[in-house]
C-alpha cells in the first residue's frame, strides 16, 4: 500500500485552499498571539468562532483585524496574511467549530484551538498530506510549552496514542477535506469528546495522516488542575465514554470535579 501523502497521483500543494478555524471562549490570555502566528503562516481564511466570551477576547480579535483591513485599503497586505473573520455562534465547542466550517467555503477546513500554535510549515504539511486523494485528513503531533518531565510524558503518550488507534483529540490540531466533514455528517452535537467521537468516523472514511510536525499547545489547565489529577479526569472520562456513557451524562461528572 502506498503510504498517505505519498501518491503518484498527486495535484500541486497550492491549488487547494485551507481554512483554519478556532473556537474562542474567554481566551484573553492567548488569542493575540495565536491570530498573530497562524495569520502569517498562508491559510486562504482564518475564522475565529465566538462561544460568548465576557472577557475582552472579541475586542482583540476585533482590534487585529482593524490593521489587516486598513493595510488591505491602502496598501496590499502581505500575500501570506490570511483574511480574519469573526463570528458568534451558540456556545460549545462542536456547535462553534461546526459553525465556522460552514462560514468559509475552503477546500480543507483545520480546526485549531485558541491556546495552540501551528508550527511555521503547517500549510505545507496539510497540502502535502492531502495531495494523496486516499487521504481524508490528518492531525499534528503535539507537545506542550513546559519543558517539565510531565509535559514531556503526557504530550508523548497522546502522540502515540493517537498514532495506534487513529484517533485524534482537538490539541493536535485535526484538518479535514471539506467534502468528507459534510459527508460523515460534521461534528457531533455533544458537550464533551466531539473530537474523539468525529476521528472515529474519519478514519472510517478513508486514510487519516499522523503528522510528524508538532503544534504547541498551553500546559496551563494541566498546571492550575494538577497534572496527575487531570490525567487521571481524561483517563476515566475517555474510559467512561469507551464503554458508552454518553456525552451529557459524563459533562455533568466533569463539572462536579472540576
Amino acid at each position: 500500500m502506498v503510504p498517505c501523502g505519498a501518491s503518484a497521483h498527486t495535484r500541486p500543494p497550492r491549488s487547494m485552499t485551507i481554512a483554519v478555524i478556532i473556537p474562542v471562549l474567554n481566551e484573553a490570555l492567548c488569542i493575540r498571539q495565536t491570530l498573530s502566528r497562524t495569520a502569517a503562516l498562508g491559510f486562504d481564511d482564518l475564522v475565529i468562532v465566538d462561544g460568548g466570551s465576557t472577557d475582552t477576547t472579541c475586542t482583540m480579535v476585533e482590534s487585529f483585524i482593524g490593521p489587516i483591513r486598513s493595510a488591505s485599503e491602502h496598501h496590499p497586505a502581505p500575500t501570506t496574511a490570511a483574511p480574519i473573520r469573526l463570528m458568534t455562534a451558540p456556545a460549545g465547542r462542536a456547535r462553534q467549530l461546526n459553525a465556522g466550517a460552514i462560514a468559509t467555503g475552503c477546500d480543507v477546513l483545520l480546526f485549531l484551538h485558541a491556546d495552540t500554535q501551528l508550527p511555521p510549515n503547517a500549510r505545507q504539511a496539510v497540502s502535502q498530506a492531502l495531495s494523496d486523494q486516499a487521504c481524508v485528513g490528518g492531525r499534528f503531533n503535539v507537545r506542550f510549552d513546559s519543558s517539565c518531565l510531565t509535559a514531556r510524558v503526557v504530550a508523548g503518550l497522546m502522540n502515540v496514542r493517537s498514532r495506534l488507534s487513529g484517533i485524534a483529540t482537538g490539541d493536535q490540531a485535526i484538518f479535514v477535506r471539506r467534502d468528507v466533514f459534510e459527508r460523515i455528517g460534521r461534528f457531533a452535537d455533544i458537550p464533551l469528546m466531539e473530537d474523539i467521537e468525529f476521528t472515529q468516523r474519519l478514519k472510517r472514511a478513508g486514510a487519516v495522516v499522523p503528522l510528524s510536525d508538532t503544534v504547541v499547545t498551553a500546559f496551563r489547565r494541566w498546571e492550575q488542575q494538577g497534572a496527575l489529577r487531570t490525567i487521571l479526569l481524561m483517563w476515566t472520562l475517555r474510559f467512561l465514554y469507551w464503554i458508552g456513557v454518553s456525552p451529557h451524562r459524563l459533562q455533568h461528572f466533569y463539572r462536579m470535579v472540576r
